[in-house]
């Protein structure tokens, strides 16, 4: 059964490590390796355009961990928990971004069609790991 204050505690906690890897690699591209910032190059700078790739990785690593935590803190796991889960978790980030990302102005801000069209597959990737993420915590629980 679902305990969805528990679940959002795991998914905000994954959230913020992935957006945190992400800000933190970009900082690294920047100051250590000497890539260029987004006062030096055009839209995000050559520091964040570098780490892109990268995202769905952090995510593939992440969002399952959480997934297993919480999956593995109820009490009977059952498919249908896997699936509200990958809903609850995947449909919240789709809507957060939009906010997070596109409509609240901020330094690191971006147009609709730089999120959603320039940040191809990159975006699609993370996306579709989330709403697996569940599903392959899942799997895991049930082949140990």
């Amino acid at each position: 059964m679902q305990n969805f204050g528990f679940s959002m505690l795991w998914y905000w906690i994954a959230y913020m490590i992935v957006t945190l890897i992400g800000i933190l690699h970009t900082i690294f591209n920047i100051c250590v390796l000497h890539m260029k910032s987004m006062k030096e190059s055009p839209g995000m700078g050559e520091g964040y355009e570098k780490t892109k790739p990268w995202h769905p990785l952090y995510n593939m690593i992440v969002f399952p961990i959480f997934a297993y935590l919480y999956l593995s803190g109820l009490e009977n796991i059952t498919l249908q928990d896997a699936m509200m889960t990958s809903l609850i978790w995947g449909t919240i980030t789709v809507i957060f971004d939009w906010f997070g990302w596109v409509v609240i102005k901020h330094p690191w801000s971006l147009t609709a069609k730089e999120f959603y069209i320039d940040y191809q597959p990159w975006i699609s990737l993370i996306y579709v790991t989330i709403y697996a993420s569940p599903f392959i915590a899942y799997g895991v629980m049930k082949l140990v």
